[in-house]
């Protein structure tokens, strides 16, 4: 009688093919033009980034669209310091929570030019934009967040976003 296979340990790649949503489409138009498209809500005047449509607390279609700004305050973030396969930056590097001037959800992105050391809850940050001519219609737009030079924010004012 032959033995019976139980595990096979292989390499794997899943490719998938996304359509965005109404919501979603001049979000990411307006990444492709260095825009930050976001939607408030009609009823508690939250703004959400990136849109989904519908307000998550008053359960109200969110349909007027804002600009925020390409800057906001870390409020959160990770040190990723643990080597995997495939990725693309070098380790040590920081992924932050951040919340964008005028929106009131917290953006999740890439944070470099600062040392792991330095970077700490309340850190004010940039976007770095990809160049206008390599743009496309997803997160890659924007190549990572860097800090602002400005003064750390107050606690209190994201301290609700953590």
């Amino acid at each position: 009688m032959a033995d019976v296979i139980k595990e096979i340990i292989t390499p794997i790649r899943l490719e998938y093919t996304m359509i965005a949503g109404t919501a979603q489409r001049p979000f990411l138009r307006g990444l492709a033009n260095g825009r930050l498209l976001a939607q408030r809500c009609p009823s508690c005047r939250k703004v959400y980034i990136p849109p989904r449509g519908s307000c998550p607390t008053c359960a109200v279609p969110t349909k007027e669209e804002v600009e925020v700004s390409d800057k906001g305050t870390i409020t959160t973030f990770c040190i990723v310091d643990l080597p995997f396969y495939g990725q693309a930056v070098e380790i040590p590097y920081v992924c932050a929570s951040i919340l964008l001037d005028g929106a009131d959800i917290p953006f999740f992105h890439l944070i470099q030019e600062a040392s792991v050391e330095n970077v700490r809850m309340g850190t004010r940050v940039q976007a770095v934009w990809e160049d206008a001519d390599k743009r496309t219609a997803n997160f890659t737009a924007i190549k990572y967040f860097k800090p602002s030079g400005e003064p750390d924010a107050a606690y209190e004012t994201y301290k609700d976003h953590i």
